[in-house]
Order: structure tokens, then C-alpha cells, then sequence
């Protein structure tokens, strides 16, 4: 192992203890006695309540608005100055949010009897700002992991916290086996359904569609470039995860809500949509998967910008066999984005079907978090970026030039 190699684990192994030492310590005001009758909400009531939800929720609201504003999307593209201030935009965002959701809590808390020392008005500013610091706090260990550790430090912030839970649910799950509870064959089929499942996303992640592109010679300065061929590799899944299945639920709750705004919450069609619209419902289930397969058609074509990549291309002297510049090379790559994108597409949907198909029929285990096809998606993706990183860094000297 390289001395940079050992550097960048030591430095994110240590921001990773920091993480989770922030979730034992408990908002100040809150009686510890108390709070230590109440195990299972030690995490919930630290100062990293609210862990990286504002700034992810801030996040995906900028990238939304980049897709349907050019604007923000030139801004994006136009360099280091444009997206430093599309990041000060987010973490403004961020701001607000966190500010939100912190006093919410701290409001909500000091209705528990017994649970805050001094319940008034000065815990509720104390325990707010508690909170949103400690927003701010993991957005720049993240930081710190991403540019000087090794993989991309949201991830594997939110990787951390969903493997925690893990000797937990195996001690539930054992625990309820052994009660007669649950089926041991139950318990035998989430097993293989996880393994297969996390076959899978490594299978899909890993795949690129190659696209074969000629490069012509040409002149650098007082340097002349041969002719080469490269690859443009297209990822099945461009589009991620968090942004269509995050978005996917908003556009059927956002009016859902202003109907109940309107109608009142007790207006019987409010009721029975609301009703149709509870996770593992036959109704949610269609709808919010034809949202996500839709979704990931939109953010895929905000991603992979095929008239932009024939642009660069063009001026790079590329181009594609057979495929005459410009405009026809446009169009494409838009064509193979598009097929590509049907099977990234698919992959997504069944992914976020596996907590409903579990709650519609009733074969769901006593996890202590919603392990879904989600969650196992971003450690998996943590795991080979991870991987990939030590591979790079492993291979690269100090000076930045490969052995």
C-alpha cells in the first residue's frame, strides 16, 4: 500500500468515526436518563438527526430546475465560477430547509413530557441551530472525504448509516425466527432475493454500451496528433437513483395535497386517494412506477446531452463510422441513449417495486430501516467506487503520473 493510499483511508476512516460519534451525541436540553430509556431513538435525537436529507432534498431541487431552466444548466457548464455558485445557491437552499425541519423537531419535542429538561422557547433556538450545525457538519466531512479520502463522501456517509443497522436487523430477524413469528423459509427466500438483487446492480452498473468514434490527425500548438480510435461508453442507468424515485412520489402528493388544501383533509375523495396512494397499494404502485420510467428518460437526456456531445466531437475532429457529423451524429446518439436507457429504465423501476411487492403481500421482514432497492443500490455503487478509487490511486505516483 502506497503512503497516499494509507493517508486518504486514515482520513476517511477517521471522518467516518466523527460521523457516527455525532449520532450518539444527543441534542443539548434533552434529559439523558430519559433519552436512554428510548434506545431506538438515540440516532433520531443527535445532533445528526436530520443527516444529509436537507442538502440532498436542496440538491435534487437545483438539478430538477437545471433540467427545465437552460439557464442553470449553461451555468453548470460554464466552469468553476459557475459551479461554485450553483453550490452556494444549494447550500442557501440547504439553509432554509434544515432551519425548517430542526425547529419542527425541537417544537415537537418539548410537547413530550419529562424528555426536555427546561421545555421553552430558548431549547427550541438551541436544539434548532444544534441541528442545522449538524447538517453543515456532515455536508463538509463529505467534502473532505470526497477531495482529500477516498470515494465520494455523501456516499458513503449514507452507506455508513444504513450498514449500522444491519447487526440489528439480523438480531431482530433471528429473534422473531426463533419465536415462530416468521418463517425460516421466509427469512431464506430475502436472502436470496438480496444476493440476486445485489448480482444484479453490480451486473447493470458495471454495463456501458460502446459507442466506437474516429478521431482524424490534427495539429496541437507545435504538436502533431495521429489518428486513433476511442470508445464513448454509455452507462445503462445514467440517470441514478435518488432523482427519479425521489421525484416520482411529488408529482402525485403535491396535488393530493393542495386538493386537501382545498377541499379540507376530511373531504371523502381526499380520504380515498390518500388511501390508494399508501405504499404497497395497487394504485401507487402503477403510477409512481410509470413516474419513475418516465423520469429516468428526463434527467438521462438533462445527463447524457447528445447534441453536446456531437458538438465536442465536432470539435475535437470525432466522429462516428458511418454517421456523417453535426446533426445526424445528434441524432444518433440520441437513438442509443434512448435504447440504452429502456433497460437503465426498467432496472430502476423494479428496484423501487421491492418494498411494495413485499408490503402488498405481506412477506416483509422486521427491518429497523426500509431496506429497499434503493438502499442497496448506493452502498453497491459505494462499494465499486471505492474500489475503483484505490485501484487509481494505487496506480498513480505522488506527482499525479500513472506507474
Amino acid at each position: 500500500m502506497s503512503r497516499e493510499l494509507a493517508r486518504r483511508i486514515a482520513l476517511t476512516i477517521g471522518a467516518l468515526l466523527l460521523f457516527r460519534l455525532g449520532t450518539q451525541i444527543p441534542i443539548p436540553g434533552l434529559d439523558a436518563s430519559r433519552l436512554a430509556s428510548l434506545p431506538s431513538f438515540n440516532d433520531r435525537l443527535s445532533l445528526f438527526s436530520l443527516g444529509l436529507i436537507p442538502y440532498l432534498t436542496a440538491a435534487i431541487f437545483v438539478r430538477l430546475l437545471s433540467v427545465v431552466w437552460r439557464g442553470l444548466s449553461s451555468l453548470e457548464r460554464s466552469g468553476e465560477d459557475g459551479r461554485r455558485k450553483v453550490a452556494r445557491a444549494t447550500l442557501g437552499l440547504t439553509l432554509a430547509l434544515a432551519a425548517f425541519q430542526a425547529y419542527g423537531i425541537a417544537s415537537t419535542l418539548i410537547s413530550f413530557p419529562e424528555l426536555v429538561r427546561t421545555p421553552d422557547g430558548w431549547f427550541v433556538v438551541t436544539a434548532t441551530a444544534s441541528m442545522v450545525g449538524g447538517v453543515f457538519l456532515l455536508v463538509w466531512l463529505s467534502e473532505q472525504i470526497t477531495h482529500y479520502g477516498i470515494g465520494n463522501g455523501l456516499a458513503l456517509i449514507l452507506s455508513v448509516g444504513m450498514l449500522v443497522s444491519l447487526p440489528r436487523d439480523v438480531a431482530g430477524i433471528a429473534n422473531v425466527v426463533r419465536s415462530g413469528a416468521v418463517s425460516g423459509n421466509l427469512v431464506i427466500i430475502h436472502a436470496v432475493l438480496w444476493v440476486v438483487t445485489i448480482a444484479v446492480i453490480v451486473l447493470v452498473e458495471g454495463a456501458r454500451r460502446n459507442v466506437r468514434v474516429e478521431f482524424g490527425a490534427r495539429e496541437v500548438g507545435a504538436r502533431q496528433l495521429p489518428a486513433r480510435d476511442a470508445i464513448l461508453p454509455i452507462k445503462l442507468n445514467s440517470a441514478g437513483f435518488l432523482i427519479p424515485v425521489t421525484v416520482a412520489p411529488w408529482i402525485f402528493f403535491l396535488p393530493l395535497a393542495l386538493a386537501g388544501f382545498v377541499l379540507g383533509g376530511d373531504h371523502p375523495l381526499v380520504n380515498a386517494a390518500y388511501r390508494h396512494f399508501q405504499l404497497g397499494q395497487p394504485v401507487h404502485m402503477i403510477l409512481v412506477s410509470i413516474a419513475v420510467f418516465l423520469l429516468a428518460f428526463v434527467y438521462t437526456a438533462h445527463v447524457v446531452d447528445p447534441e453536446h456531445t456531437a458538438k465536442s466531437l465536432a470539435q475535437r475532429g470525432g466522429r462516428i463510422p458511418g454517421v456523417a457529423p453535426g446533426e445526424a451524429t445528434a441524432d444518433y446518439l440520441d437513438r442509443v441513449v434512448s435504447l440504452t436507457t429502456v433497460v437503465g429504465a426498467v432496472y430502476l423501476t423494479a428496484l423501487q417495486l421491492i418494498p411494495e411487492v413485499f408490503d402488498l403481500y405481506g412477506i416483509g421482514l422486521p427491518y429497523s430501516m426500509v431496506v429497499d432497492g434503493g438502499a442497496a443500490l448506493i452502498v453497491v455503487c459505494t462499494i465499486l467506487d471505492l474500489q475503483t478509487q484505490v485501484r487509481e490511486v494505487s496506480l498513480t505516483n505522488p506527482g499525479g503520473v500513472r506507474r
